[in-house]
């Protein structure tokens, strides 16, 4: 990596990790209503399922552009597959998500309203305090930012590879989507981790020493990735593209088995909801146009085979 774009990560993780800190303190900051909750869930799951999409697949097989394009697109996809496989089971194994602010009186007739919606075969619930345990969230959580922080870390390496701008005027850009979609989402999670020690009777001191050592996942990830890939030069496009396909299907995994599905369970929010989902998908597609050049391998890499590959496979 240049100097320039790991000045830019470690800007990044230093963001991520104050947004993980403030999301621990939000119940005290600002009134988080049930219906608040999830219009931001829905806009983040679309933003999330956009960055997937647009960014991270397209930039996995991107850094292939030197491969056969067949090999690139099978090491992409089987990773994707790998991500979101590994993120499904994580999610049964800890349940880890579950993103509704601690509940008052006004809310539970809202959280009333909606099971009655929803109908008794359709009880999708996120509350906290129905058996979860914070501390499997904690751990869950954790390895999901470790992800979190490694995908950031090799979206920026991989802009950083394909930028081309002479001033590289499009450097602060770089990772860009990723980084939104771990930023915004993070207070998410601090949030529920927060709102289990709460609702288990835990102290303010060790709330906060577990908040502080939450936010600092995304970053130990980020250089654990940076580390690691300076290990293995000889296979750097190999490891760089296998790190943005399974951040993909991460990515894929949580917005449509965990945030999305907020938008059917809640009849009496839907046109918000959709609307939410919409715009979070729009502003991903959107980034696109302020990324560096040739960051999507459209010029010189796998939709132009060398003549050496067009020998091989005429």
């Amino acid at each position: 990596m240049t100097w320039s774009s790991t000045s830019l990560l470690v800007v990044y993780c230093v963001l991520i990790a104050i947004s993980s800190l403030m999301g621990g303190y939000l119940p005290s900051l600002v009134k988080l209503t049930h219906a608040r909750m999830q219009i931001l869930v829905s806009m983040i799951g679309g933003l999330m399922l956009g960055v997937a999409i647009f960014h991270q697949l397209p930039h996995a097989v991107g850094a292939l552009s030197g491969h056969d394009h067949v090999f690139a697109l099978d090491w992409c996809v089987g990773w994707l597959m790998a991500g979101l496989l590994t993120t499904f089971f994580m999610l049964r194994l800890f349940h880890f998500h579950n993103h509704e602010p601690v509940a008052t009186d006004d809310d539970r007739d809202h959280l009333c309203a909606h099971d009655h919606d929803a109908g008794s075969e359709l009880n999708h619930s996120h509350h906290p305090t129905q058996g979860a345990s914070w501390i499997g969230i904690f751990l869950g959580l954790s390895i999901h930012t470790l992800i979190d922080g490694a995908a950031l870390a090799a979206n920026v390496q991989a802009d950083a590879l394909h930028d081309s701008t002479p001033l590289k005027a499009t450097t602060w850009l770089l990772g860009l989507g990723t980084f939104l979609g771990v930023v915004l989402h993070k207070p998410l999670d601090s949030l529920s981790i927060t709102t289990l020690m709460t609702a288990g009777g835990w102290s303010w001191g060790w709330r906060n020493l577990v908040n502080i050592g939450y936010s600092l996942m995304c970053p130990l990830g980020a250089a654990g990735f940076i580390l690691g890939l300076q290990q293995f030069n000889l296979l750097h496009d190999v490891i760089l593209a296998a790190a943005l396909a399974f951040s993909a299907g991460v990515f894929l995994c949580i917005s449509l088995s965990d945030l999305l599905p907020e938008v059917q369970f809640h009849s009496h929010d839907r046109l918000k909801l959709s609307c939410g989902l919409l715009i979070g998908v729009f502003l991903a597609y959107g980034i696109g146009f302020l990324e560096p050049a040739h960051t999507h391998g459209h010029q010189g890499g796998i939709s132009e085979p060398s003549h050496s590959e067009s020998h091989h496979h005429h």
